[in-house]
């Protein structure tokens, strides 16, 4: 269910777009509805599958470790809720690192990016629950990483700017023929690597932008 609303709420703006009925009202509606349907419902998901079937090897650990579970899924969709409040009080943001001007970004990585990763893997994993600690830990760091970089100022390409009214070419069609085809019979791998692209894009792009301010204060000396 969280995946089909990953879908919808990628329609949702198009279609108010298309048929001119953008209001405030609606963009406060869509951010609740995103609230629950990619903030709190991934949240439970997350612990209940990587967390609260851990076990663990010393039981006076375990209320800890419970602990810091619900710690993390309550960061996850503390964060996601601060990404939503953002986008809805500023009118033009900037990115940190700003790309191309005609094109359109996010700041930060957008909150169904976020589910649809955590849903992903879940899927991959055919939803069996995670009992190893390890696993555990490295399941709470991703959800870390999650929070962290939808709370960050990084860019994340919006694919606003692409207008489906227009008329495209036939590798277009073919692309996306292809995806579907993929996501109808390879639902996990499928899934589970588009969602790691685009939330590793912000981390690959970032980091490049720094590695290029680095080469263009040392091109200055080094001259």
């Amino acid at each position: 269910m969280i995946g089909v609303a990953v879908l919808l709420d990628g329609l949702d703006g198009r279609i108010a777009r298309m048929t001119n009925t953008v209001s405030d009202f609606g963009r406060e509606m869509d951010s609740l509805a995103d609230a629950i349907t990619f903030g709190l419902a991934p949240a439970i998901l997350a612990f209940a599958w990587g967390m609260h079937y851990v076990a663990i090897p010393a039981p006076f650990l375990e209320q800890h470790i419970q602990r810091v579970g619900y710690f993390v899924a309550f960061m996850f969709l503390l964060c996601g809720v601060a990404r939503l409040a953002r986008f809805n009080v500023q009118a033009n943001p900037v990115p940190k690192n700003p790309g191309r001007p005609d094109r359109k970004y996010f700041v930060g990585l957008p909150i169904p990016a976020a589910a649809l990763l955590v849903v992903a893997v879940i899927n991959s994993a055919n939803s069996d629950p995670i009992r190893s600690l390890m696993l555990s830990f490295a399941w709470m760091a991703l959800l870390c990483l999650l929070a962290f970089l939808m709370v960050s100022t990084w860019r994340y390409y919006s694919f606003k700017d692409l207008n489906l009214l227009h008329p495209r070419s036939p590798l277009t069609i073919i692309l996306f023929a292809s995806l579907i085809y993929l996501i109808w019979f390879y639902s996990q791998p499928t899934l589970l690597a588009l969602a790691v692209i685009y939330v590793g894009s912000g981390i690959v792009i970032r980091i490049g932008g720094v590695i290029r301010r680095l080469l263009r204060r040392s091109t200055p000396q080094a001259s």
